[in-house]
Order: structure tokens, then C-alpha cells, then sequence
């Protein structure tokens, strides 16, 4: 939330003090940079989505900067580098203290949901737009789904969102496109829906059994 404040409040400034180029400058100023504007480009899009940082304003700036073809897979391949850094610093970082608490009950199911759908279940959360990436690739990285269907989910979830909003250009023309809310809405129902059949295909957590008490010498 902060970061978020002082990244608007830069812009603004900048805004109001710097001569803004248009968008045909802009394109044209990466593609004199060749090659360097697009390794730098992903390199930023994976670093900063994983602060959290929103993935919107990347794949808007894909595809005002990289054109269509190569800001799509610059901005897919840095969805899924992002994902996976988030996802290994969670592990690394939090797992153990979520194995601790396996034993309480809304934990058990969160993990037991994750780890029971697999792809289907990252994939559908993916789906859903209002759900921030970062946060959820820590959530899945603390859970013990494993890293292969995790980053299978991700890269299938993350695809129709990207796509579309690389696709449709929201930065030249600084509004929401009707059809862009249209594709969120479709792919928040898809996201549902997949959701919906991992809870009925996994079922409710089953308790652990007690740990019979040790006899008293």
C-alpha cells in the first residue's frame, strides 16, 4: 500500500514537471534499444511483481512498449519467473511455520485444498482477477503443493488476463475497454467454476487423528 502511494505520487510529479512523450515515442524509444529494453523490461516485471507490485501495469507497459507478440511472451515469461520467486521465498521462508499449525483446522483445509486440486485449483485462483498474485504465490508457498503443478497453474491462470490486457492496450488509451471488463468477468466465472470443482473433488478435511496419550511409567 505504501510503495503503491509513493509510486503515484512519483508519477504525478513526474507528470507535472517532465515532458510526458506519447505513446508512439514511447515505442519508438524501446525499439531503438533493442534487445537490452526487453531483457530489462522482464527483469523488472519478474523483480518488482514479487514486492508486490501490480502485474496490470506491466502488461499494459508490454504492450505499449514491446508490441503485441513480444510483449505477450515477455509478460508471460515474467509472470511465471515472478511466480516462482514468490513461491520459493515462501517456502523458504514460512513454510515451517505453517507445518507447526497443521493441525488447526482452517489451515489443514486451506493446504489440503491446494495440495489436493493441483494445477486446477492454482489455475482457477489465477483466474480471478481480484486475487493479487504475490500474496498468492506466498500462500501456495508455504502449502505443500508441489512447485511442478503449481507453475503449471500459474502459467495456465495467468494467460487469458495477460493476454487481454497486453492485447487490448489500456495504456494508449487510458481507459478500461468495455471488452476488458467483459474478458475479467469471463474469467472470474472460469475461475469459480474450476474452484467449485476442486472443493467438491477434494472434499472437507478429515480430522487427524489424537495422538494416544503416553503411559504414565
Amino acid at each position: 500500500m505504501i510503495i503503491g502511494l509513493v509510486l503515484v505520487v512519483v508519477f504525478v510529479v513526474a507528470a507535472l514537471t517532465l515532458p510526458v512523450p506519447s505513446p508512439a515515442e514511447l515505442r519508438a524509444m524501446a525499439e531503438d534499444a533493442g534487445t537490452a529494453a526487453v531483457v530489462l523490461f522482464l527483469l523488472a516485471y519478474a523483480a518488482f511483481t514479487v514486492i508486490p507490485i501490480p502485474r496490470t501495469v506491466f502488461n499494459l507497459a508490454a504492450g505499449l512498449l514491446l508490441g503485441e507478440v513480444v510483449g505477450i511472451v515477455v509478460a508471460l515469461t515474467a509472470t511465471v519467473i515472478s511466480g516462482l520467486l514468490g513461491f520459493l521465498l515462501a517456502r523458504g521462508l514460512g513454510r515451517e511455520a505453517v507445518s507447526r499449525n497443521l493441525h488447526r483446522t482452517p489451515v489443514r483445509a486451506v493446504n489440503d485444498r491446494l495440495a489436493g486440486g493441483g494445477v486446477l485449483a492454482v489455475a482457477s485462483l489465477r483466474l480471478i482477477p481480484v486475487i493479487p498474485f504475490a500474496p498468492f504465490s506466498y500462500c501456495c508457498g508455504v502449502s505443500s503443493i508441489r512447485l511442478r503443478p503449481y507453475l503449471l497453474g500459474t502459467a495456465l491462470g495467468s494467460f487469458p488476463g495477460t493476454v487481454a490486457v497486453v492485447v487490448l492496450g489500456d495504456a494508449l488509451t487510458g481507459t478500461t475497454p468495455p471488452l476488458l471488463l467483459a474478458c475479467y468477468v469471463v474469467f472470474a466465472g472460469l475461475g469459480a467454476l474450476g474452484l467449485l470443482r476442486v472443493i467438491r473433488t477434494t472434499g472437507p478435511a478429515q480430522p487427524h487423528p489424537a495422538e494416544p496419550e503416553r503411559a504414565l511409567n
